[in-house]
Formats: structure tokens, sequence, C-alpha cells
């Protein structure tokens, strides 16, 4: 790869296809290098304009200048994830791509680095357009979405287990925030997952004997399988809480029921012993306290023996293990 530096942080790279990569920096849209991009590539015009307008923001479009030859540019948002820690930084970098030139601003220093590695610049040596060499560096921007789901993956399988083993109220909200996390990763795939069908727009049947476009294109359908499958997963931990919640309400609401009911006699006693009448029964004999405590306890056994019999009590008063599901 034969490099030449403008200055620090600029770097142009020519490659045995003939075309050239264009690594720029810079945090000034007027400064003199962006005026010499201007001239030397005049349909860079329309997204030097618009850059100054796009931070923070996704954008791609595709256009023909003459009709035929299509232009991309646009900005990609996108996370690098470290694979050793949890620490991630949140990027974004402008390209433009036409049959002479990859332009690129902003991009990160580790995929900066990335792309020098051996490997990497044997791959874009092989390209034969710049659009393939947009499409080796998506991929190793997508690298950092692998990273990150593998780590969303072990969070998500240790909140299965603890949901498994002990399915506390606050897991919900462990259950929503793994959602959210999931949402922020989807919102910076679909620029990826647009780059496909814009490149499909621009470049029509040109790509159906690139490598390099099938690599990338496998590889978003991969990312695209494992977002659909960690949807439903979560959908599922979702209603599995709402199922089980439901189970111990009844349960709960059902265990309150029968204890009322069985509990009615001994209710009903003490409502009518409690009466301030002189003659109530028993009242006057030394017995008489007894054979009602007696009485009663009598009539709530009875009462629970002939809920038994119905299978009106079920398994409610059994001891649960800790080890079970709900």
């Amino acid at each position: 790869m034969n490099t030449s530096q403008l200055e620090e942080g600029h770097n142009i790279y020519s490659f045995a296809g003939g075309w050239k990569w264009y690594d720029l920096q810079t945090d000034d849209w007027n400064t003199p290098l962006i005026g010499e991009l201007r001239t030397q590539f005049p349909n860079t015009t329309r997204w030097l304009d618009l850059a100054p307008t796009l931070l923070d923001k996704n954008y791609l479009s595709v256009f023909f200048p003459d009709g035929i030859d299509p232009v991309m540019m646009g900005t990609i948002l996108y996370t690098v994830v470290n694979d050793l820690n949890d620490k991630h930084s949140d990027e974004q970098f402008y390209f433009y791509v036409d049959d002479e030139v990859l332009i690129t601003f902003n991009m990160d220093e580790i995929t900066r680095g990335a792309m020098r590695d051996q490997s990497r610049v044997s791959m874009m040596h092989q390209c034969a357009s710049p659009i393939e060499g947009m499409f080796v560096l998506s991929r190793v921007i997508l690298h950092y979405f692998h990273a990150g789901m593998d780590k969303f993956e072990h969070r998500l399988r240790k909140l299965e287990s603890e949901m498994r083993k002990h399915n506390k109220r606050y897991l919900m909200d462990s259950i929503l925030t793994s959602r959210f996390e999931l949402i922020f990763w989807n919102n910076l795939f679909v620029s990826f997952q647009e780059l496909i069908t814009a490149s499909k727009e621009g470049y029509l049947d040109r790509l159906d004997d690139s490598r390099f476009f099938k690599q990338l294109l496998y590889r978003v359908e991969r990312m695209e399988k494992l977002f659909r499958h960690y949807e439903q997963e979560i959908d599922t931990l979702v209603s599995i809480d709402d199922a089980i919640a439901g189970f111990r309400g009844n349960e709960i609401m059902k265990t309150l029921t029968i204890m009322t009911v069985i509990f009615t006699p001994a209710t009903v006693v003490g409502a009518i012993w409690g009466m301030n009448f002189d003659n109530l029964p028993l009242i006057k004999f030394p017995w008489g306290f007894t054979a009602s405590i007696l009485l009663t306890l009598v009539l709530t056994v009875g009462m629970y023996i002939w809920m038994h019999m119905k299978g009106w009590t079920g398994d409610i008063l059994r001891a649960k293990s800790r080890d079970k599901n709900i």
C-alpha cells in the first residue's frame, strides 16, 4: 500500500486496483484542504456543503451526476467496543465514494489502525474499486457489533439464570434494560442495512461478482438473525414474567379466598357471641365458653375438610422448593 501524508492526521492510500483512499480528519469544513477536495473532485461539493449539518446523524445518499455512474455519500454512527472490557466510545465518520476515490473523514484511531493491518491491506489491494474498499471498511466496523452482541448475550444469559432461580420484581427492570440496549445496537445497525440496499441501487449487477460485497452482505445477514433472535428471546422473557406474575396473583387470591371461607364459622360464632344481649346460648353455664370454642373449632375444621373433599384447596398449603421456577 503506497501512502502519502498531506499533513498530520491526513493520509492518502493508493491501491493496486488503481483507486485511492483519502483518510482525513477535520473539525472545520472550511479549511484549504476542503477547498482542494472541491476542486479536485467536483462531485464532492454537494457532500461537503451538507457535512456540517450531519453531526450525530446517520445519512446516506446515492446520486448519478452523469446519469450513469453512481456516487454514494453520507455518515455512519457507530460504537467502538473493546473485546476485553465493557468500555466503548461513540463515533461518527463521513464517507464519499465514486468510481475513482474513497474519502472518509473523522474515523476513530482504533479502526484506522485495524485498516493498516496486513490482512486488511491485502484485501484493499484486491479491491477493484473504491466501493469494494468501503465494503471492507464496513466489515471492520461491524466487528464492534459482534463484540457488543457477545457482551449483551452474556448479560442476557445471566438474567435468564437469575429469573429462573429467583424471579423477583426488579428483574423486569433488567429485562427492559436489555431491550433498550438491543434497540440501541439495532438503531446503529440500520446504517449498514441501508448501505447494502443503496449499493444495490447504485451498482446493480456490477456487484454480482464482488466477493467483498457478498462478505459484507453475509455479515449483515448474520447480524440481522442475531437481532431477531434476541428480540424474540426478550419478548419471551417478558411473557414469562407476565405469566408468572399472573399465576402468583391468582395463587394469592385463591389462598385469601380459601382462608376467608375456612374461618367464616369462627367469624359467625364470634359475631353472635359478641352481641350485647343477656340471653345468649350457653352464656349462663360454666362450661359455656369451652363449648363455644369447641363448636367453633369443629365448624372450622369441618369447613376445611369439606372444601378439601371438593378439591378446592389444591396444593396452596404445600411448601414450595426454593429451586422451583415460580
